[in-house]
């Protein structure tokens, strides 16, 4: 009985860890999404219909998120397809993206940038 009960939990948390990386543990932190570091999460006003605007010079300055191939969708978290074909996150449709300014977790210096730039909100 133990073995079966041991066997249940090492599936059960196997399958969480897995859904967990789709995810990279984007969390709500501060009214704000964030990254597993705890680095805010953006979103790009010129972003439309589940596309990416930000790419090359753009996309140095704010990385994108990126999702794995194999990534699936999971509540409000979707992934888009980059014009290079890579896969990005994105929250409600708009794509995210991590700010290279933010020196720790908690920084939002990307918040409001050019009044096209905001923190992304769960």
């Amino acid at each position: 009985m133990r073995k079966y009960i041991a066997a249940t939990l090492a599936l059960s948390a196997a399958a969480l860890f897995s859904a967990g990386a789709q995810a990279q543990a984007v969390k709500t932190q501060d009214g704000v999404l964030v990254n597993s570091a705890g680095m805010t999460l953006y979103t790009f006003d010129k972003d439309a219909g589940g596309k990416s605007a930000c790419n090359d010079q753009c996309a140095k300055l704010w990385p994108p998120v990126m999702a794995s191939a194999d990534a699936k969708p999971m509540g409000d978290l979707t992934v888009i397809t980059r014009d290079d074909g890579s896969k990005q996150w994105a929250s409600k449709g708009k794509p995210l993206y991590t700010f290279s300014k933010d020196a720790k977790a908690g920084d939002k210096s990307g918040d409001n940038f050019k009044d096209v730039w905001h923190a992304a909100k769960p």
